[in-house]
C-alpha cells in the first residue's frame, strides 16, 4: 500500500497555514496591547544571519503552494514579497489556503515518480514526487512555520504547543 501524497500534503499545509494566521493574530494583540511597534516583531530574527518573521511566513506559503502546484504538474503561482504588516502576512497565508485546498487527490496522487526540477538560488534541484515532498518540500515548509513561531515565542507571545498545532 502507499502512502497518499495528497493526504500528506495537503491537510498538514492546510492545518499549519491556518495555525500560523492564528498565531499572527496572537502576536497583533500582544504587539497592540504593550504598545509595541509591529515592525518590530516583523523584523525579528532568531540569528544575524537568519532571515526575519515577515520573511518566515513568505517561504512557508511559497513551499506550501510550490509543493502542491509541482506535484500536480501545473504552474506554481509567483507572489511579489511586499508584505509589510500582520493583516499582509494573513492575507497572503489565506491566498495560499485558498489555492492549497483547490487541489483533489486525483491531481496530487499518482505524482510519486513525477520529475520535478526547481531552483534554489543558482543551483538547480531535481527529485522524483516522492522524495521532493518528503525530503524538502515538508521539512522546509515546517522549518520557516516553526521559525515563525519561534520567534514570537521568543518575544514573548502568549502561545504554546497547541497555538503551532491547531485544530486537530
Amino acid at each position: 500500500m502507499s502512502t497518499s501524497l495528497y493526504k500528506a500534503s495537503v491537510p498538514a499545509f492546510l492545518q499549519t497555514l491556518r495555525s500560523l494566521s492564528a498565531i499572527l493574530d496572537k502576536a497583533e494583540a500582544f504587539a497592540a496591547e504593550r504598545k509595541i511597534d509591529p515592525a518590530v516583531l516583523l523584523g525579528w530574527r532568531l540569528a544575524p544571519d537568519m532571515f526575519a518573521l515577515t520573511r518566515q511566513v513568505q517561504i512557508a506559503t511559497d513551499h506550501a503552494k510550490g509543493c502542491c502546484a509541482r506535484l500536480a504538474g501545473v504552474e506554481v503561482p509567483k507572489w511579489p514579497d511586499e508584505e509589510a504588516s500582520f493583516a499582509d502576512l494573513r492575507a497572503r497565508i489565506a491566498r495560499t489556503v485558498d489555492f492549497v485546498q483547490r487541489f483533489e487527490p486525483s491531481d496530487i496522487d499518482g505524482a510519486e515518480q513525477r520529475d520535478i526540477t526547481l531552483m534554489a538560488g543558482a543551483r538547480e534541484l531535481r527529485f522524483k514526487g516522492e522524495a521532493y515532498l518528503v525530503g524538502f518540500a515538508l521539512p522546509n515548509f515546517y522549518f520557516h512555520a516553526t521559525t515563525a513561531y519561534g520567534i514570537l515565542r521568543h518575544c514573548g507571545v502568549p502561545i504554546g504547543k497547541r497555538d503551532f498545532l491547531g485544530a486537530l
